[in-house]
């Protein structure tokens, strides 16, 4: 640690947090978990498992005149058999809500996964310091955003002035649901995932339930929403269910139901809008599973394929073109009876014509570019005057 400042270490506390739905204390520290205890005791996923604890969205908010901060943090970063190790998670600092900075973490575990059967071993490291200085003179708002795709424990947090919870800024809080893309999947920074990118433009306080390969209507997670604060919902859903191939057009539709009943028991008169899966070109009209294409591994490419037969449709297997077309029509049948449902076609975010421009290059997830392309559109869809989370009165 330096030594050039009075260091002031401060707890880390809920109050400090926001993004997360429940901490853990862990031998080391606090885990933040973007579900609640009672959902994780129901899930048997290790994806999920995995997903829910990287802090997609997560960030520590605090008022404060330090110019310097340090945060320890035990990280554990995720590298694939056979694949280039995966760049180091990144956090972003936020000063009065403008870009400040940006550092990685150090030291921490590596998950070494095998893709062939999904096992992972874990090699442990140390506790690493994120250091941020230079921070401009006087009281200001600090927000650390943690990696959205690291596995973060809090271990200890010190500034060289006194840090107080930031009060409720009145802004209204937007709780969203899906995949891995809302997740985050190869975005440039915890910030610039395009729920984040999305929040910013829309000016309300994100809580991101993107969990990547893992929005698959499972009733915890709807159960987690239900009980959550909210002023503003969304639930993007269908690539993954495409992707594990978990559904029949005969179970889709009720389950989607069900998903949506649940939130509306604790939100009935919410803002709550459905959103479709955008264009994936190999998923269109094919249904899952997905599967990963390994042929271009040797040029540290990983890419996906869908496995599915496009004449298994018949018998109701699902594809993206499927899926938007039910999901259409069960937001037109609710909507007779709740005026605050809605409905925003995926293809509205990121069509063909977008695809030919800024194409997905796994085949599955968007890059940099099109997580902000992706941000910008539901900005500009959802949150303008006549969109559905517009602000009212």
């Amino acid at each position: 640690m330096h030594t050039e400042h009075d260091w002031i270490t401060t707890p880390l506390t809920a109050d400090l947090l926001r993004g997360a739905l429940d901490l853990e204390r862990t031998e080391h520290g606090l885990l933040p978990h973007r579900l609640p205890a009672r959902a994780r005791a129901q899930n048997t996923n290790p994806q999920l498992a995995m997903a829910e604890a990287q802090p997609s969205g997560v960030r520590l908010v605090l008022r404060t005149a330090a110019t310097a901060v340090e945060l320890d943090t035990l990280r554990t970063k995720r590298d694939y058999v056979g694949v280039p190790s995966r760049p180091d998670g990144l956090y972003d600092l936020l000063v009065d809500g403008r870009p400040a900075g940006q550092a990685s973490g150090t030291g921490g575990n590596v998950l070494t996964i095998d893709m062939a059967t999904w096992d992972g071993e874990v090699t442990p490291g140390p506790v690493g310091t994120v250091r941020f200085t230079g921070l401009p003179e006087g009281e200001k708002v600090v927000e650390i955003w943690l990696p959205h795709n690291e596995t973060t424990e809090l271990v200890a947090l010190r500034t060289d002035a006194p840090v107080e919870p930031v009060p409720d800024r009145g802004r209204r809080v937007w709780l969203h649901h899906g995949s891995s893309i809302s997740h985050g999947s190869d975005a440039a920074s915890p910030t610039a995932i395009w729920p984040a990118i999305a929040a910013s433009l829309g000016g309300v306080e994100l809580v991101n339930l993107g969990f990547g390969g893992s929005a698959m209507l499972d009733p915890f997670t709807a159960r987690a929403m239900r009980d959550t604060p909210a002023d503003l919902i969304s639930v993007k859903m269908g690539i993954n269910i495409v992707n594990g191939d978990v559904m029949r057009l005969r179970a889709f539709g009720p389950a989607v139901h069900g998903f949506l009943d649940t939130i509306r028991d604790g939100h009935p008169d919410t803002p709550l809008l459905v959103v479709s899966p955008i264009h994936c070109a190999i998923h269109e009209d094919t249904p899952g599973p997905t599967a990963p294409d390994l042929s271009e591994i040797s040029k540290g490419r990983l890419l996906f394929a869908a496995m599915g037969d496009p004449a298994e449709k018949a018998t109701g297997k699902l594809t993206l073109g499927v899926i938007r077309e039910e999901l259409a029509r069960i937001v037109r049948q609710r909507a007779a009876d709740d005026p605050n449902l809605h409905y925003l076609d995926g293809l509205d975010l990121y069509g063909e014509s977008d695809a030919a421009k800024l194409p997905l290059p796994d085949h599955v997830h968007p890059d940099a570019a099109t997580h902000r392309h992706i941000g910008e559109r539901f900005g500009a869809l959802a949150f303008t005057e006549k969109g559905p989370f517009a602000a009212r009165g």
